[in-house]
């Protein structure tokens, strides 16, 4: 396990958390991009799709710039890559689309707790362009809600596994 930690620059102190949405091109690159930029050293954070569409959507990408992240991490890869006997093994699995939370999962290796904090996917609004970037933006406030409330009780205590399905509670399902 030590080998895969220091391939992908992982450190096993951190608690590690999956991102998962169908694409894996706008909400869950977001989500984990706010998890990695917020979250600071306590954090791994990672997304991946059941259907990758193989890139990410260029506007989460200008969202995540706007918002001073840096989106050198941002690839968009099948949810496959985290679920083999030489993966990683996941703290947190959390689901930002009804479809990913709908969907036969792989066995994760250990035993990972799971949350569902869906939100609208930005990408879907029938809206010219120029407004597009409106909705990215509006995900990206809705991810950081959920994401700086997780954290602030990671830091009061709570228990990770179990704070992330009260997330879920406190914040319902915004997809349309």
């Amino acid at each position: 396990m030590g080998l895969i930690f220091k391939m992908m620059n992982v450190s096993p102190n951190k608690l590690n958390v999956l991102i998962l949405c169908t694409g894996n091109s706008a909400r869950s690159i977001i989500a984990e991009g706010l998890f990695n930029h917020l979250g600071g050293n306590r954090f791994n954070a990672y997304s991946a799709g059941s259907n990758p569409t193989g890139k990410p959507n260029p506007y989460a990408l200008e969202v995540l710039q706007n918002n001073g992240m840096d989106t050198a991490f941002a690839k968009s890869k099948s949810w496959n890559y985290f679920a083999n006997d030489n993966s990683i093994e996941m703290d947190l699995i959390i689901t930002v689309c009804a479809n990913a939370a709908g969907e036969v999962c792989p066995v994760w290796p250990g035993k990972p707790g799971a949350a569902h904090w869906g939100v609208a996917d930005p990408a879907a609004e029938k809206v010219g362009d120029s407004e597009k970037l409106k909705y990215f933006q509006i995900c990206f406030e809705q991810m950081k809600e959920r994401i700086t409330t997780f954290l602030t009780g990671i830091e009061a205590g709570e228990e990770a596994k179990e704070f992330a399905t009260k997330v879920e509670q406190m914040f319902p399902d915004r997809q349309s």
